[in-house]
């Protein structure tokens, strides 16, 4: 074998090994890629709960202030009546003299 003949030899074997390496790195940088495209849909199904649960906290924010809201209102007419029921027996203390 001539040197020329190695040196062919041994160029075809590197360029061999660099389509090998080529392939390998095609598959990686294709799972790479599924699991990138895994990360960004979990972060965006991660990004619409999280939208879902702001819209939850103030439905609930909401909520929580009709509630109080609901609440002064039958503390105030609780003490009305109070009110009412003290006039009338003013009314009733006063026609009997």
């Amino acid at each position: 074998m001539s040197a020329n003949e190695k040196t062919l030899t041994h160029f075809t074997t590197r360029v061999r090994q660099l389509i090998l390496q080529y392939k390998e790195i095609q598959k990686e940088n294709g799972e790479l890629m599924a699991k990138v495209e895994q990360c960004n849909a979990r972060i965006q199904e991660l990004e619409d709960k999280l939208i879902q649960a702001r819209n939850n906290y103030n439905s609930l924010k909401m909520a929580k202030m009709i509630e109080i809201s609901d609440s002064d209102m039958e503390e105030s007419q609780k003490r009305l009546s109070k009110l009412i029921r003290d006039v009338n027996k003013c009314i009733t203390l006063l026609s009997e003299k």
